[in-house]
């Protein structure tokens, strides 16, 4: 019995079963059909081809650098350089091989004829073949010839081709020499022209600073001074001590001199009213004693009575003087000013005793 592996059977069918190429029924194929599909399959080529050249591809890497594919399907799948291949193993049982399929032939329709041909009624194929196998090679030959005279000529037209592809490159080389030379030059006057302008301008820009210059020093020759003089005027240049004494040490004198004065004008005041009540005091004692002296004789003891009542009026006057005194602020310049209203005060006093000792002794005469 022998044993096959069924995956290496014809019978079996791989791939897919729908590009699968059905065997016309005849023996021998259509050759009208045969070339219509070949021209189909040379024009689908070429299309295909077309489309590859006009599509726009992806530049050529830079030198150091290769392309690499990458997927832009939706979904990815993993691309291994080598495909993945496990070897399986089965075991089928025997069986016998199949006998060929007989050819289809279909059944006879209509009538069969038949015709009878005597001798030499036949063509000979010698005598017959002759006109057409010369036609045949002469046209064989014939387009041989114009094959090779068309080979010459497109050879001929290939030389003159890569004649004048050689002379045009050796013109546009020298068309690209002339233009980097007239784009030196052209960049070489460019930059001329600008060191030109450039010197020009300085020289202009160095002109009008020196003419500027010398106006501004002939402007500021007499401006300066009286610039200088009106901002001295105002104020704005100023000795810093005589400054500091302005506006700090004399507005603080001047504010101690009026409290000072103040004081002073205080005390006087307070001294007047003082002594204008001692005088009235004394003078109402005066007129008292005037009117009671006509009653009472001048004695000696009268006279001491009245010298006791004048001392001791003096020491009531001295007595008031000192409270007032007394009662007056004392500040930081009290001690000075207390004093001088004291010596202010005793020396009127002094001058009241003085004159009413004087009325007395005109009174007693």
């Amino acid at each position: 019995m022998h044993f096959g592996n069924i995956m290496y059977d014809r019978r079996v069918i791989r791939g897919n079963t729908y590009a699968l190429q059905t065997l016309p029924l005849a023996g021998h194929p259509d050759p009208v059909e045969l070339q219509r599909q070949q021209q189909a399959k040379r024009r689908a080529l070429a299309r295909k081809r077309a489309r590859e050249q006009l599509r726009p591809r992806t530049p050529e890497p830079v030198e150091g650098r290769k392309h690499v594919d990458v997927q832009t399907e939706l979904y990815l799948e993993e691309i291994a350089d080598r495909i993945i291949e496990v070897d399986m193993e089965c075991q089928t049982d025997a069986f016998l091989d199949r006998p060929p399929t007989p050819l289809f032939i279909p059944a006879k329709t209509g009538k069969d004829m038949a015709t009878q041909i005597l001798e030499g009624e036949l063509f000979d194929f010698d005598l017959e073949v002759k006109p057409m196998l010369e036609v045949l090679v002469g046209k064989t030959i014939e387009q041989s010839l114009l094959e090779v005279m068309e080979e010459e000529e497109l050879a001929h037209l290939r030389a003159n081709q890569y004649a004048y592809e050689e002379l045009r490159n050796i013109e546009l080389a020298e068309v690209q020499r002339l233009e980097e030379q007239e784009r030196r030059h052209r960049e070489e006057k460019e930059r001329r022209k600008q060191q030109q302008w450039e010197i020009a301008h300085k020289h202009m820009e160095t002109t009008q600073k020196i003419a500027a210059r010398a106006f501004a020093q002939r402007f500021l020759a007499d401006l300066l001074p009286s610039v200088f003089g009106s901002l001295r005027d105002g104020g704005y240049f100023y000795d810093p001590v005589e400054r500091d004494i302005e506006m700090r040490f004399l507005p603080w004198l001047m504010n101690e001199v009026d409290k000072t004065m103040e004081h002073s004008m205080v005390g006087r005041t307070v001294l007047d009213m003082l002594i204008r009540e001692v005088v009235e005091k004394r003078l109402d004692m005066y007129e008292h004693k005037e009117h009671k002296r006509p009653s009472q004789g001048p004695t000696d003891g009268q006279g001491s009575s009245g010298v006791m009542q004048r001392s001791q009026g003096y020491s009531e006057l001295q007595g008031q003087g000192t409270s007032q005194t007394q009662r007056a602020p004392v500040g930081k310049d009290s001690l000075s000013r207390t004093a001088y209203e004291g010596r202010y005060s005793e020396r009127g006093l002094y001058e009241d005793k003085k004159v009413m000792e004087e009325r007395d002794s005109t009174g007693q005469l």
